[in-house]
């Protein structure tokens, strides 16, 4: 987990970062499966082969289209180190890739408390993109204005943020989402 503290007192956690790579060539994978038999391949009930990477720890998905998924990073560079030793794991093993890939951050996850309870059903009257239905499901979600990002918020303070596409942005929107409760004073004074 890649922590952030902010000038707001509460820290951010960065929980996962997903990417796509291009190997902008086909690839066999029951070859890749023949070298790495710790790798996964069931083609009957996935088309893509599951491949670990221990270091770093990340699960990468091989697609016979070249194309690749690479998730539980923590951060983007994380992310562009695992395309780059399973390229070269490919390479020690007599597997060639033409080119060097094309590498990109789809969704940065990220959390945080904010310390103060959050009053969801004020905040559903008062913000605009919310979506609130107690009955369903205890989390408000709420789609930051001009960001990607898009957050789900608890009345007791801790909230997710995904869809942003880097680091920087999930910390940006966490940071106007608390700036936004408190100028709305949907925060409680008290900290939980």
């Amino acid at each position: 987990m890649y922590e952030i503290v902010t000038e707001n007192s509460f820290n951010i956690n960065i929980q996962n970062v997903v990417g796509s790579a291009d190997l902008h060539q086909k690839i066999d994978l029951a070859s890749i499966v023949r070298a790495f038999p710790t790798a996964e391949y069931q083609p009957d009930r996935f088309p893509g082969l599951v491949y670990r990477l221990k270091k770093p720890s990340v699960v990468i998905l091989g697609f016979s289209t070249g194309k690749l998924v690479v998730a539980g990073a923590k951060s983007s560079n994380m992310v562009l180190r695992a395309v780059s030793k399973l390229v070269q794991e490919f390479k020690a093993h007599g597997i060639v890739i033409l080119t060097e890939p094309d590498v990109t951050v789809r969704n940065v996850v990220a959390s945080a408390e904010l310390g103060h309870s959050v009053d969801l059903e004020e905040a559903t009257n008062i913000l605009d993109g919310t979506i609130y239905d107690p009955e369903q499901f205890p989390g408000l979600i709420y789609k930051i204005k001009d960001s990607k990002a898009s957050m789900l918020i608890f009345s007791n303070g801790k909230l997710v943020c995904a869809g942003a596409k880097t680091e920087a942005e999930a910390i940006n929107a966490v940071n106007r989402l608390y700036e936004t409760l408190t100028e709305k004073g949907l925060l409680s004074k008290a900290e939980v």
